[in-house]
């Protein structure tokens, strides 16, 4: 490696640093506000300060609220701020964090001062981990796995500083946030106290005494008595609903993208010299690959409830945040290499950013490279680490404007960066800014150079705000509220609503009107976790059969959409007057919300906007109607 200048890290200006890091983290992450699981993070807080909502078939029975003190934190933050301002002020203090704490867990694992490329690599690698794109690192909105996450990593930065126990206090205190992310950083922390060979006799065993619960979980009625086994009905609807949870139904593209970091973790610990780091990176892929084992034994046998609900596949995670955070400095080390170093490297930093398949085929082919290289002709590499580099370069360009074109048709005002940002050419781009400015450090000895420079990434920083924080629609917001004060004012606190056709997955019904849904997308999350949850889930949805297809069943729209079946169909039907009387049927649905004007008195929105014309149903009237049948 590259040895750095004598007071390389003090002759660089703090402001600089921190200008990159900004600009990264709001071109490449930004805050997406309550997108994915940051909507049901916001209602859970929501529902503390709105007790109503209770009632709510999500929190009715057991979810993952009951696992965590994040939801009461949340809702003193949102009770003092207000949601937005709460969700957005928490996300950038623990985004913050994490990146401090990573920072702070590099330097004192290798002691050098490539510390920001590591952070400057979480905010540009993909980061994925699990099945169908659902969890990556450092997500871009608030869910409880945020600052689980840094307090992981915060540990791992205290273990490593000669901080043990600290760290493992901290690894603690992080169960009671996330259970099922800080369960690996712990047991991380503890194989890092002990040999690796105890902890592989440990992995070991535990996984061999996990498969023996499983089996006597299935097959002895005493131990079946106290472990509950999920039955055929609850089964299907999770498979349906989650996917993402049984290893059997994972693509090739999922397990290359939870393939990756071991590959990676394996270039690290063959190209650096340091034991520690190597003990690092065996105990990451060690950890990793034992919640592997132990979730395809919680979904082959029985499949039984509690590996199903520990999930242990999401234990790669400490795997993937170390791989990732390790790379810029196992290139660096490669790089040295004349000969085979700078084509390992590229395809190292290259496969984070591809991630999946090509990710995995990248780093597996670096590592192939690396550990076959004396025994292989090196006449030509450097021939062929340019002809790699420009196919790269190009492919970035063509990518890049394919989004692009589509960004500036005549039917958009502007350029949406949000297009590309997910794109691995946005990646790659960003890649190659953070090599630019690592050069320009290394060899520029005027300030002068890292001030152009440093105004370059300011004005970038000031151009992407906008666009980092722009949301498409707020929620619980006042205005929101005050327009559809007369909805609210008629529908009972605990009452249900239902909103034909769906608007979004939940949101309006939450936290505009206040009210409980009586079936919403979000509302199923957490089948995996209820038994009265997934069948209360699929009776409503057999309730609403005349109205709407059932969108939980994903696993079946993800085989409809791979294969030549015709989804031409609508997934809604319009609402009339017998459909309303057939769902209104149910005691448990209280109003209907529809475009339709169908009879039985409704209350029609007559504000201007996305709603007007809209109808409000009463299902007691309906009920009260007698029927002609």
């Amino acid at each position: 490696m590259h040895s750095s200048t004598p007071g390389f890290q003090s002759k660089i200006p703090t402001l600089y640093i921190t200008l990159v890091l900004v600009t990264l983290w709001l071109v490449m992450h930004g805050y997406h506000g309550f997108t994915g699981d940051g909507q049901i993070y916001a209602f859970q807080a929501f529902a503390r300060l709105h007790p109503p909502l209770a009632a709510d078939l999500y929190l009715q029975n057991t979810s993952q609220d009951q696992f965590t003190i994040f939801s009461p934190l949340y809702a003193k933050c949102i009770g003092l701020l207000g949601l937005e301002n709460a969700g957005r002020l928490l996300t950038l203090l623990f985004t913050l964090w994490f990146l401090a704490a990573a920072w702070s867990f590099v330097t004192a694992v290798t002691r050098r001062e490539g510390a920001w490329l590591a952070v400057a690599a979480l905010l540009v690698a993909a980061g994925g981990y699990g099945a169908s794109a659902v969890f990556q690192i450092l997500d871009p909105f608030l869910t409880a796995r945020l600052p689980a996450e840094a307090l992981i990593v915060t540990a791992l930065a205290c273990h490593f500083r000669g901080m043990k126990r600290l760290g493992l206090l901290m690894a603690l205190g992080s169960m009671l946030i996330h259970p099922l992310m800080a369960l690996p950083g712990m047991i991380l922390l503890i194989c890092l106290w002990l040999p690796i060979r105890v902890s592989v006799i440990g992995a070991i065993g535990g996984i061999l005494a996990t498969l023996t619960f499983a089996v006597a979980a299935t097959n002895s009625p005493l131990v079946s008595h106290v472990v509950t086994v999920m039955d055929a009905p609850w089964l299907a609807v999770v498979r349906e609903r989650s996917q993402f949870l049984f290893l059997q139904l994972w693509s090739a593209h999922d397990w290359g993208i939870n393939g990756l970091p071991f590959i990676s973790l394996g270039l690290t610990a063959s190209v650096m010299t340091e034991e520690r780091i190597r003990k690092l990176c065996a105990t990451a892929a060690l950890v990793g690959a034992a919640g592997l084992a132990i979730a395809f034994i919680g979904d082959l046998i029985g499949p039984i409830a509690i590996l199903m609900q520990g999930q242990g596949w999401r234990w790669v995670w400490t795997a993937v945040f170390i791989g990732i955070a390790l790379a810029p400095l196992t290139a660096l080390q490669l790089w040295g290499d004349k000969e085979w170093g700078p084509l390992c490297a590229l395809l190292l930093i290259s496969g984070w950013v591809l991630s999946g398949l090509g990710g995995t085929a990248c780093i597996s082919l670096a590592s192939i490279l690396w550990l076959t290289r004396g025994r292989l002709g090196s006449r030509q590499i450097r021939r062929v680490s340019g002809a790699l580099g420009a196919i790269v370069v190009t492919w970035i360009a063509i990518k890049c404007w394919a989004v692009v074109l589509p960004a500036q048709s005549p039917g958009r005002s502007h350029f949406e960066w949000a297009q590309v940002r997910d794109s691995p050419a946005a990646r790659i781009a960003g890649l190659l800014s953070i090599a630019l400015v690592w050069r320009l450090i290394r060899a520029s000895r005027t300030t002068w150079v890292s001030l152009i420079v440093s105004l370059l990434f300011a004005a970038l920083l000031i151009c992407s705000i906008p666009t980092a924080f722009r949301q498409p629609r707020k929620l619980a917001a006042t205005a929101d509220i005050d327009e559809f004060v007369d909805w609210a004012s008629i529908i009972p606190p605990s009452s249900t609503v239902l909103v034909v056709p769906p608007r979004d997955v939940g949101a309006f019904v939450w936290f505009t009107l206040r009210r409980p849904n009586y079936l919403a997308l979000d509302q199923s999350s957490g089948v995996v976790f209820s038994r009265r949850t997934a069948l209360e889930v699929r009776r409503r949805s057999e309730v609403l059969l005349p109205l709407m297809d059932p969108d939980w069943k994903i696993l079946t729209k993800l085989h409809a959409t791979a294969s030549t079946l015709d989804n031409s169909a609508p997934s809604t039907r319009r609402l009339t007057a017998e459909y309303l009387m057939q769902i209104c049927a149910d005691p448990l649905l209280g109003f209907v919300v529809s475009p339709e004007d169908v009879g039985f008195d409704p209350l029609r929105h007559e504000h201007a906007g996305a709603w007007n014309g809209w109808e409000l149903y009463n299902c007691g009237k309906v009920r009260a109607v007698p029927s002609t049948t």
